[in-house]
């Protein structure tokens, strides 16, 4: 038996062929072309209807409407103390286009803040309405009698939402709701009494709600637009009313905004190693990509024009218990006509799915695209990691229906520019310079509209993590 000394080296047999490491020498590798994580479905890009906006411009007429404000508030954090932007009280509609600071900062500095805890009440239904309360955190639940004597949750509020500012110019004096704490809430509340003496001292806020008065008496249907006088169920020569369809004076006009990046490529990069890829090809093609991101993001998150942020007071809906339910998702849906597909970031779908798994629904698919979808109601659940979510573990879902024909939400883009590779992408050469670098200017232009405010609905502060 023959024992090896580990401490002596033994001599690795000869080989008889050419070795793998220098045979690879010799040998031309199969390459694929460059990756990227960041590359996305983005369904929304491809589920809108987009529209030319040859003027760079867009203009969405509608009629004349008295419903003004209805937005929501912002508030200043210190710490435990939370004020009250003083120019964000416009947003209610009593308020609306009053541009004195000194007498919003007045009305500001009058808001006291109130700590609630879960179940508390905030007000109490027929006791005296006296008070203008601003949610600055938290949810809240406006409860009422129902038909048959039960309690209703006749709505959810949440962060930046308000009620109670209908008493401030009306003589109701007394709330026709209760109003409870869902979660720890901290709200902001401005006392009437404050109001009315400011009122008193200003003669310009005098000369405001005096304007909103009588804007607020003048004909209106449901939805805040300018009455249409008709006549119907008369015989013989009854007398037809007569009308007209007032159109908005100032209509909204969205105008294309834009992604940009200006792309290098060495010369000698582009000249010698251009086989079996072109290196500028994927150099612009990997820019596109990052550009089409980009713009799906714009499209859900702008401040200006974003669907997030343009989305109707009216049409902001809170979910009931946090999680995504069955219910939420209906709620949603019957806000409007022809709602053609959802949009919720990847987790949010899966906290949905968890939902109907608890409940022992089963959450079917719909085919789009020659792809399995999650759906509800037959109404495809798009998923799009570009909308948000929260430190505290909440995001949103979008609702849309979606264009012209149907008053919805449309794309903008325009066609036909100068060096254009893409709908509305163009890449422009912009020379060499004196490092042999060449660059190209790539530009992408877009935007999104919204053409009446129920086309677009909104989900908010949905728990995801549980």
């Amino acid at each position: 038996m023959t024992v090896t000394d580990p401490d002596v080296d033994v001599a690795e047999e000869p080989l008889l062929t050419l070795s793998i490491a220098a045979a690879r020498n010799l040998a031309t590798t199969t390459n694929s072309e460059p990756q990227m994580q960041e590359i996305t479905s983005r369904w929304l890009l491809r589920a809108l209807p987009w529209v030319e906006a040859s003027g760079g411009t867009f203009r969405v007429n509608r009629r004349l409407t008295y419903t003004v404000g209805d937005g929501q508030v912002t508030f200043d954090t210190s710490g435990a103390e939370v004020r009250i932007v003083p120019g964000e009280l416009r947003e209610l509609p009593v308020l609306r286009d009053f541009d004195d600071p000194e007498v919003l900062q007045e009305l500001a500095n009058q808001c006291e803040q109130q700590e609630f805890e879960p179940g508390s009440t905030l007000v109490e239904r027929g006791q005296p309405a006296d008070h203008v309360f601003f949610i600055a955190h938290g949810k809240v639940n406006k409860v009422g009698p129902g038909k048959y004597g039960e309690h209703t949750v006749l709505g959810v509020l949440a962060d930046g939402d308000y009620f109670g500012d209908g008493e401030l110019v009306e003589s109701q004096d007394t709330w026709a709701f209760t109003v409870t704490a869902a979660t720890a809430a901290t709200v902001l509340a401005l006392p009437a009494q404050a109001f009315r003496e400011t009122l008193n001292r200003s003669a310009a806020l005098q000369s405001h709600i005096e304007q909103f008065q009588t804007r607020s008496r003048q004909p209106q249907n449901r939805r805040g637009e300018a009455n249409i006088e008709l006549s119907a169920g008369h015989a013989q020569e009854h007398p037809l009313a007569g009308t007209f369809v007032a159109y908005e004076l100032q209509p909204r006009e969205y105008e294309l905004s834009v992604a940009q990046t200006v792309l290098r490529v060495n010369t000698r990069v582009a000249d010698l190693y251009n086989t079996p890829m072109n290196q500028t090809e994927q150099q612009l093609r990997l820019t596109i990509e990052a550009l089409r991101e980009k713009q799906e993001s714009e499209l859900i998150n702008n401040p200006d024009f974003g669907l997030l942020h343009s989305v109707d007071a009216q049409q902001r809906l809170y979910t009931r218990t946090g999680p995504p339910t069955p219910d939420d998702m209906d709620a949603l849906l019957a806000r409007r006509r022809k709602t053609r597909f959802y949009l919720a970031h990847p987790r949010t779908i899966a906290a949905f799915g968890r939902e109907c798994n608890r409940r022992g629904i089963y959450s079917p698919t719909v085919e789009v695209e020659g792809r399995q979808i999650q759906a509800w109601r037959g109404v495809p659940i798009f998923p799009s990691n570009k909308i948000p979510i929260s430190e505290y573990g909440t995001s949103s879902i979008l609702a849309m229906r979606t264009g012209l024909d149907d008053e919805g939400v449309i794309g903008l883009h325009q066609t036909g520019i100068p060096d254009e590779v893409q709908p509305g992408l163009n890449a422009r050469f912009m020379g060499i310079d004196d490092k042999a670098i060449i660059s190209y200017l790539v530009t992408a232009y877009y935007s999104v509209a919204v053409l009446v405010p129920d086309a677009l609905g909104v989900l908010e502060n949905v728990e995801i993590g549980r």
